[in-house]
């Protein structure tokens, strides 16, 4: 019996780790889904699928919108980005703390880790926070100076970043096919770039943004999977730490930028309606997190990676129609390009991943060599 119990810690470890490392590279596990599969009926099991995967696309884009309406709204007219990012944050750190005290109090209410600020963990976590506030600020940036329409295309790079970073960061090579898939995605983000121009509503500066947004983004990926032992491998941990050093280096930022003086000239400083906006915003920056673990949970990484992008396709088409704007075949043309690239790359590294776990390791081909 002891030995039995004793082998069952190692393999619920390993079991975790795997799931982390599909989560961060993309890929599917098919016999965790298969065993999903066999614990409820399909019928069930397709409706939670559904219902899952509405709630993260309502939540993402809904985010998307209220955004663009804090950060760059004609009857709200409140230039603050940076202040608009910090309250966020800010918000994120109290639902975390929130939740943390509720679960010590009353146990098996919510599920979730026991947060105690650590000045030492911080000081760990604080290289990943630069780069997460660099990748929220961007993001917001981007969205403040484009469209909700071609934001998606803006911000299309990430991939791409995710392949050189590889290369250049950790030494791992891409395959032909990953990087004709990440030549389209170029190729409609320069496409797209043009037609903006050509309608004239391109903004260099969103599109920089954009593109810093994106590289942020892939530095963010690499720096979690270093920084994740700091924290116990607990991604409520993480946002908790995140969020809080965000917090800090915001402060000089605030003042540096002048927004505090332009906050409080704001005529609507002191509206019901502007914080309750305000704080929606943060709840969706929160609930977003939660919603995604949620998908990858109930469907696989690769789903979810499809997902995503049908999603964006999604928010394209409603940006458009919301906005009452009219866009050439080339702009569309474009889009498609971004989300093909994206899908069809998400599908060649799950092939790979797949075909990688499926070869024998050749030591253990020469371990079997030898016993035999």
């Amino acid at each position: 019996m002891q030995r039995g119990t004793g082998t069952c810690k190692p393999r619920a470890s390993l079991k975790r780790s795997k799931i982390l490392h599909m989560a961060l590279m993309g890929t599917s596990d098919p016999s965790g889904e298969a065993e999903a599969s066999q614990e409820k009926p399909f019928v069930l099991r397709a409706l939670q699928i559904a219902l899952v995967v509405s709630l993260y696309w309502v939540t993402s884009i809904s985010m998307v919108f209220l955004n663009k309406y804090l950060l760059d709204s004609p009857s709200l007219r409140l230039d603050t980005p940076i202040f608009v990012t910090f309250y966020q944050c800010l918000v994120t750190v109290l639902l975390c703390k929130g939740l943390s005290s509720l679960a010590t109090c009353c146990p098996g209410t919510v599920d979730f880790p026991a947060l105690h600020l650590d000045l030492k963990v911080a000081r760990s976590v604080l290289p990943l926070s630069v780069v997460f506030i660099g990748m929220i600020t961007f993001n917001n940036l981007c969205l403040k100076y484009v469209g909700v329409a071609f934001y998606n295309v803006g911000r299309s790079l990430t991939t791409v970043f995710n392949v050189l970073l590889s290369y250049l960061l950790l030494k791992q090579t891409t395959s032909f096919y990953a990087l004709l898939t990440c030549s389209v995605i170029i190729g409609g983000f320069w496409l797209g770039v043009d037609q903006e121009g050509a309608e004239g509503t391109l903004s260099w500066t969103g599109t920089l943004f954009g593109v810093l947004a994106s590289l942020c983004v892939s530095l963010n990926a690499i720096y979690t999977k270093k920084v994740l032992p700091a924290v116990d491998g607990s991604i409520w941990r993480l946002t908790f730490y995140n969020n809080a050093n965000a917090c800090v280096l915001f402060l000089p930022l605030l003042l540096a930028l002048g927004e505090l003086r332009a906050l409080l000239a704001f005529p609507q400083l002191g509206s019901a309606h502007f914080w309750a906006m305000m704080t929606l915003g943060g709840l969706f920056g929160f609930a977003i997190g939660y919603v995604t673990g949620l998908q990858i949970k109930f469907t696989s990484p690769l789903t979810h990676n499809v997902s995503g992008t049908a999603k964006a396709c999604a928010q394209t088409v409603l940006a458009v129609l919301y906005y009452e704007e009219a866009k050439s075949f080339l702009w569309w043309t474009s889009n498609m390009m971004v989300l093909g690239g994206s899908s069809a790359y998400t599908w060649v590294r799950g092939r790979e991943m797949k075909k990688t776990q499926e070869e024998p390791h050749p030591r253990e081909n020469e371990k079997s060599n030898m016993e035999v």
